[in-house]
């Protein structure tokens, strides 16, 4: 019975902010300069997300010839400023990690 409470109490808060959000959306207008600098979050945020695992896999710095994902992940960007195409970029990453991996294992 408890979960239910707080799974039902967890569901009000995370509607009511949400709600709250869209009921007053028409009224907040953002300048021009905030609304150009928002465009920059996802790229930020996905980065900040991607190079700790890139370049401390095992909890430490290690850029070197032994760290297959920094290499992969510069074979990938790379590809992926060459071909500008998210497929081929995926694919030749994952190709390279996984070659990178296994050879150094």
């Amino acid at each position: 019975m408890n979960e239910a409470i707080i799974i039902a109490g967890m569901a009000l808060v995370t509607f009511s902010v949400r709600y709250v959000m869209f009921a007053m959306a028409e009224r907040l207008v953002f300048p021009v300069w905030f609304k150009h600098a928002l465009a920059y979050v996802p790229p930020v945020v996905l980065s900040a997300i991607i190079a700790p695992l890139i370049l401390m896999p095992d909890g430490y710095l290690d850029i070197s010839l032994a760290n297959p994902y920094f290499w992969a992940a510069l074979v990938a960007a790379g590809v992926g400023f060459w071909r500008q195409h998210l497929l081929t970029t995926i694919i030749v990453g994952m190709i390279t990690f996984i070659l990178l991996k296994w050879i150094t294992s």
